[in-house]
């Protein structure tokens, strides 16, 4: 009787402990899943997965947390293990060397949309924007000029490749002032700090300053800005991560990029 009642208690034990460990994998599945999907993003997307991240939220629930800033920045505190799920890069560069560092999910890197740069003016510049283009740099009335920092930030590479290939990067270089990322140098505009900012088109149309002057810098006069992504080996949730990833690649978030003035991959025009 007695060694009956120890089995009964034995496996009475077994059966709490195996409910007990059943439910902290279940928990701790749960709050994989809850927890806010972090997604590290360059400057240029600052309104457009803004706008992505509610749809996706929208439509399955899951919260993403979405931090801005320089692409080149980025790609260093990943390299450090920076705690994110997935990066968006304003080129292909970055998200490259981080998988041939074996630091991103196999198979992972996409490229999600190619961006455009244009020359930015307040609407209360007495520069004629539209009809000087390149000219209106070296008005006299500018004499600060906005770019992001070309040492980390790629929209920055891509106006001091435009510049050059203008034969105007000599004359305007003591103008240049430099922003940490491509929001921060159009804010310089913005604010006015610079007169004038070579920006991203992306956030040129955006609420804030599309009623400014713009003009787009011809394609043919810079690389393209190529752009990809890539799920973080350490991302906590790889399906989400992947999920997102695939879902701003998909139809539906091609057409909300090309309404923030990006171009599709396959080489379309920014449908605004």
């Amino acid at each position: 009787m007695r060694s009956l009642k120890h089995t009964r208690r034995h496996f009475q034990s077994l059966a709490v402990g195996a409910l007990l460990f059943a439910f902290a994998c279940a928990t701790r599945a749960q709050q994989r899943h809850t927890a806010p999907l972090r997604v590290a993003a360059a400057a240029d997307l600052q309104f457009a997965l803004k706008d992505i991240g509610q749809q996706y939220e929208h439509q399955t629930g899951h919260k993403v947390e979405l931090t801005f800033g320089s692409s080149g920045n980025f790609f260093a505190q990943l390299q450090n293990g920076a705690p994110f799920d997935v990066f968006f890069s304003a080129d292909m560069q970055y998200p490259t060397r981080l998988q041939q560092a074996n630091l991103t999910e196999p198979n992972s890197l996409a490229k999600y949309a190619v961006g455009r740069i244009v020359i930015w003016m307040p609407a209360g510049s007495n520069v004629d924007l539209a009809a000087q283009k390149w000219n209106a740099l070296l008005d006299s009335a500018v004499q600060k000029i906005a770019i992001a920092n070309p040492e980390h930030a790629p929209y920055g590479r891509a106006a001091v490749e435009a510049l050059k290939r203008a034969g105007l990067y000599d004359d305007v270089q003591p103008k240049l002032v430099y922003g940490e990322n491509i929001s921060q140098a159009a804010q310089f505009v913005q604010s006015g700090n610079a007169q004038a900012g070579i920006i991203a088109l992306s956030l040129a149309i955006s609420p804030a300053m599309k009623s400014g002057q713009l003009w787009e810098i011809p394609v043919d006069q810079y690389a393209p800005i190529e752009q990809a992504a890539v799920v973080l080996r350490n991302a906590q949730d790889k399906d989400a991560a992947h999920q997102f990833l695939k879902f701003v690649s998909s139809d539906a978030g091609q057409r909300t990029l090309g309404t923030y003035g990006f171009a599709i991959p396959n080489g379309a025009a920014p449908s605004r």
